[in-house]
């Protein structure tokens, strides 16, 4: 059987949502679809390196990069995050039920080749510069996800 292609926009930076965009990523690949994830706003803090990365920056880019989560270990929840708290509590009870990390997705991801593609035109908007991304990321524009969702015979928006 031929392979089958997955693509999933990545457009929420909510802790939940991310889990499942990445769950759903490294299932279809383990079934051996090519899958192709494109991180857009507020997906990106998904992407972000947790350590601060000095990079030329305008007064309004530097302020979006200092209110939004540096790193995937620092996304809250969708509902019910509560300053953090839920997040803590969410990542006690993964660990305690041998659920995967938000980390060790992301390090599965790459272990299988999911492409993960950074959206240029969102990095520009708020600002965000690749050095600040983490390593192993594609970088390209709206036209790149539509030719991958074209090929795709499922499509996601997380």
């Amino acid at each position: 059987m031929d392979k089958t292609k997955k693509t999933i926009i990545v457009f929420s930076g909510d802790l939940d949502k991310a889990m499942a965009a990445f769950i759903i990523a490294n299932g279809a690949a383990a079934m051996g679809d090519d899958v192709t994830m494109f991180f857009t706003f507020w997906g990106l803090n998904i992407l972000r390196k947790r350590e601060k990365i000095s990079a030329k920056k305008s007064f309004l880019q530097g302020m979006f990069g200092w209110m939004m989560p540096r790193g995937a270990g620092r996304l809250g929840l969708s509902r019910m995050n509560f300053g953090g708290m839920g997040a803590t509590m969410m990542k006690m009870v993964m660990k305690q039920q041998n659920v995967s990390s938000i980390e060790e997705l992301i390090a599965t991801a790459k272990e299988q080749g999911i492409k993960m593609v950074a959206c240029t035109m969102s990095m520009d908007v708020m600002g965000f510069k690749p050095e600040e991304m983490i390593d192993g990321l594609e970088y390209a524009g709206v036209a790149t996800y539509l030719g991958e969702a074209d090929e795709a015979n499922v499509n996601l928006f997380i």
